[in-house]
């Protein structure tokens, strides 16, 4: 049999199994991210299942490490809760990528199973071990069966003929063959890997190989343990584990023989892992930031590889690093060996353990015509932003960070790159349509009379929305954290006019809290007092606000749904239900010149 077939024979209670059967596969690890988690809590709630073993179940929270994204520390407490009244372990956001914490500390070993809702779980071929990547009903079915099915694949060999060249390195490896295989020749192929180059690897570098086997198609690409590797994981794990490898007769449904000296480092363009180059064939690249880590590359060797290129440099003018180790313990001892420090020393951004911008969920990220050098496993459109990036080494990353461009480290730039003045935002500005002079300073509309003080700029416009610098789209958001009005902006027409009470808009400087009214066409809002810093925002916006003294809404008798006549220069407000007339405190003189103007930038 095959490493695969041995593997999936031994936990399916059966001597033989061969490509193609359908079996159930007893799982010796089964994990979920916080990524998923939560839909896997919710599939066994829902269904009323149990956890089968708990001691072989745990949670790893790596997409979104301290919950920086509200959904994300939803989630992750959500799962954090279940954990804690099923006794399930978590290795929390201080813990790093799941995966490479499953082989350090022995969830993982050569010859079990391991499944996950990480897309990356086939990692585990590099010791030996069949890892799956699976969605939220399968891995639920696993915590509560401890069993899943699996169809058997067929298996692929592949053998590496020569030396490998001493300029090309594991991530090298694994884009050069991306460009022999493309992403599906060796779709749904268990993989093995074999010749001096793979049994001279070590565990790190391997890890990075197969951590690209989704990116081929693969189900899994397989190494068969040395016992260095072995002697690896004892001393991470305190474990000592059997050697598992393919019978002699094994049967493959396609053999290949590579040159390996044939080799050079490569680069990965942007949009998809296989569509790669040389690197020499992109050098000058001008770039705006690079990435160093994710659980492609973020292990010990690949920070120390940077490190030694950073060491006593620059990263370059304008160019921003940024570098995310994979686990904590690995943070730890790259803190002990003094690499963090040759890593802020260059300038670089390093941020706590986990999958970092792979996962949109940490630093990584990328904004648009962002060009940069990753040394991730996916550049997919979007995938780690708007921008363009580009997949390479550590090496050749941090190469390219100190140069200012996409460059070998034996050819680092003398003088680091600049940027050249383009002109590029001035000419894709667009232009704001200010409407000057005449303004109404009388309006009429419906009322929404909101009796309640201290309503806070994240009732008004939650801080989950900042990002959106459109006014357009702000509008539909408005009042969705304020209990009782999360359906104001379904509900609110063009000509609506806000009535509240006493500090509105206290709390943050977010202009966006203004321009959500904008957006829905609310004429003014009138308030008893308002936040120093909203008031600000809202006058210099244009946006008509007024206030009033105590007992004035109850002289008129106020409801919501009343229609009001309102004149901003007299403060004259008149209920249109029962005619009755009272004072506001009217614009004054500033305040009406800013808004005649259109702004205070119009």
């Amino acid at each position: 049999m095959t490493i695969i077939e041995k593997i999936l024979a031994a936990h399916s209670n059966q001597s033989v199994v061969k490509a193609n059967d359908i079996i159930d596969v007893f799982i010796d690890a089964r994990a979920a991210r916080d990524f998923g988690g939560a839909n896997v809590v919710k599939n066994i709630v829902d269904n009323g299942l149990k956890v089968a073993d708990a001691s072989k179940t745990c949670f790893t929270f790596d997409c979104n490490p301290g919950g920086s994204d509200q959904k994300y520390a939803a989630n992750q407490q959500y799962c954090r809760m279940y954990a804690r009244e099923n006794d399930i372990a978590i290795y929390d956001v201080d813990a790093g990528i799941g995966t490479h914490i499953a082989i350090d500390k022995g969830l993982a070993y050569p010859g079990s199973t391991f499944v996950s809702t990480d897309s990356h779980a086939n990692i585990m071929g590099a010791i030996g071990c069949f890892g799956q990547g699976m969605g939220d009903q399968d891995i639920a079915a696993a915590w509560a069966k401890g069993s899943v099915w699996f169809k058997v694949p067929e298996s692929v060999k592949i053998t590496f003929k020569g030396e490998r060249p001493a300029n090309v390195s594991a991530k090298d490896i694994v884009l050069n063959l991306l460009s022999i295989f493309g992403a599906n020749k060796l779709l749904s192929y268990s993989v093995e890997m074999y010749g001096e180059a793979i049994d001279n690897m070590t565990l790190d570098e391997r890890i990075t190989v197969a951590s690209m086997a989704t990116e081929m198609g693969a189900i899994i690409l397989l190494f068969t343990p040395t016992v260095s590797i072995i002697d690896e994981l004892e001393k991470r794990s305190g474990k000592r584990y059997d050697i598992i490898k393919a019978d002699a007769d094994a049967v493959y449904v396609n053999e290949f023989e590579i040159d390996i000296t044939k080799f050079v480092p490569m680069v990965a363009k942007p949009g998809h892992p296989h569509d790669d180059t040389s690197v020499e064939s992109v050098k000058k690249t001008k770039i705006d930031s690079a990435f160093i880590g994710s659980c492609t590359n973020g292990r010990m060797e690949d920070l120390r590889i940077a490190a030694q290129i950073l060491k006593g440099r620059k990263v370059a003018p304008g160019v921003v690093l940024k570098v995310v180790p994979s686990t904590d313990e690995i943070w730890n001892q790259a803190l002990e060996e003094g690499l963090i420090k040759i890593f802020k020393d260059a300038g670089a951004m390093v941020s706590n353990a986990g999958c970092a911008g792979c996962a949109a969920g940490q630093v990584g990220q990328n904004g648009p015509s962002e060009v940069t050098i990753s040394t991730g496993n996916r550049n997919f459109e979007g995938k780690q932003g708007k921008g363009y990036v580009y997949l390479a080494s550590p090496a050749t990353v941090a190469a390219s960070a100190v140069s200012g461009y996409i460059t070998t480290a034996d050819d680092l730039a003398s003088t680091p790159a600049v940027f050249e003045k383009k002109g590029t935002v001035t000419k894709n500005a667009e232009k704001k349509s200010v409407e000057k002079g005449n303004k109404k300073t009388e309006v009429e509309g419906r009322v929404w009379f909101i009796q309640k003080d201290d309503i806070d700029t994240d009732m008004i416009y939650h801080n989950r929305y900042l990002t959106i610098t459109d006014i357009k789209e702000m509008g539909q958001y408005t009042f969705d954290n304020l209990k009782g009005y999360e359906d104001f902006a379904k509900q609110a027409k063009a000509g609506d006019i806000v009535v509240t009470t006493k500090n509105f808009g206290a709390g943050s400087s977010r202009q966006q809290a203004v321009d959500c009214f904008t957006s829905l066409g609310v004429q003014c809002i009138i308030a008893e007092s308002y936040g120093a810093i909203y008031e600000r925002n809202a006058i210099n916006a244009a946006l008509p606000i007024l206030t009033y003294n105590a007992g004035t809404m109850e002289a008129i008798e106020l409801q919501s749904g009343d229609n009001i006549r309102v004149n901003f220069i007299s403060g004259e407000i008149t209920n249109l239900r029962n005619n009755k007339t009272a004072k506001l405190n009217q614009f004054y003189d500033a305040q009406l010149q800013i808004y005649q103007n259109g702004g205070l930038l119009g």
